[in-house]
């Protein structure tokens, strides 16, 4: 249909105008900090830089990659996130597919409600760090992926795809002799690429920018993640992590190597969004849609 109406061009008008306005406090504010951090000591220091880099140097990034605290953050980021991501896909397309199963499968609905009591409460924070410290998971990899492996409202996406899958498709491969998991393997699996890119994107962005659970289980500071890394220099303000080297702070803007550790953060899940923006729209619209 075409609308030609006063009324839909204004809406259609105030539409751009409002989306334009979000999109400017979204990115003005990633354009500020990369401004920063391409900066001299003095305008950052005097917070003279708005969008654009004041006596432009590259010392911050110099610093920053010099920094072996910084780079140990880094990698365990890059491990947790793959590691986090893989897992908790994993799990979410095993438990998805025969929670999907309306027939066939006894007593499916008191496991559906279980999965979504746990989603609606939780133990709570001290008995979490209880049962971490009791399982031996402590200052580990493992205390970062582990409680965070099974995410039930990315399996009650999955699951809502997996529904919209024609079941003749599902008939004729155990017609011709396939099992349920030959069929969920052969048959699910391709066809649910879409879903499985966006939400192993939700999971990535989560993993990389989660930061509490790395203060909460790792005694120590040099096996800290990135987003937790960040966390301490940013918003604890221990400028003891902004450098190995005092005297690299003389001639560089404390603000300046805050905001260059802050990009090349945000830069890997920038990279990743472009690649898989294909998948994204369409697999959100697969993954929520029932029939």
């Amino acid at each position: 249909m075409n609308y030609t109406s006063a009324t839909r061009q204004l809406f259609n008008t105030f539409n751009y105008l409002f989306l334009a306005v979000l999109s400017a406090l979204c990115l003005l504010p990633l354009l500020h900090i990369l401004a920063v951090s391409f900066s001299g000591k003095a305008p950052a220091e005097a917070n003279l830089i708005g969008l654009w880099p004041i006596d432009f140097t590259l010392d911050a990034y110099a610093a920053t990659i010099n920094n072996q605290l910084f780079l140990d953050s880094l990698w365990m980021a890059v491990v947790r996130t793959m590691l986090g991501t893989t897992l908790c896909m994993a799990l979410v397309f095993l438990c998805a597919y025969p929670l999907s199963k309306d027939k066939g499968f006894k007593g499916r609905s008191a496991y559906a409600w279980f999965f979504v009591f746990t989603m609606l409460f939780s133990g709570g924070l001290v008995p979490s760090y209880i049962v971490m410290q009791k399982l031996g998971l402590m200052n580990s990899i493992w205390a970062l992926v582990l409680p965070s492996a099974v995410n039930v409202w990315l399996i009650v996406l999955m699951l809502n795809f997996f529904r919209n899958v024609p079941h003749e498709l599902e008939e004729a491969s155990l017609i011709d002799g396939a099992g349920h998991f030959r069929t969920m393997v052969s048959v699910h699996l391709p066809l649910s690429m879409p879903s499985i890119a966006t939400l192993s994107l939700f999971s990535m962005v989560f993993h990389w920018n989660e930061w509490f659970t790395g203060l909460l289980y790792l005694t120590e500071s040099s096996k800290y993640p990135l987003a937790t890394f960040l966390q301490t220099v940013i918003v604890q303000q221990d400028l003891t992590r902004v450098t190995r080297n005092p005297e690299a702070l003389a001639n560089i803007a404390q603000r300046s190597v805050k905001a260059a550790q802050i990009c090349i953060g945000a830069f890997p899940i920038l990279i990743v969004y472009p690649f898989m923006q294909k998948y994204f729209i369409t697999g959100i619209v697969v993954g929520a849609v029932k029939e």
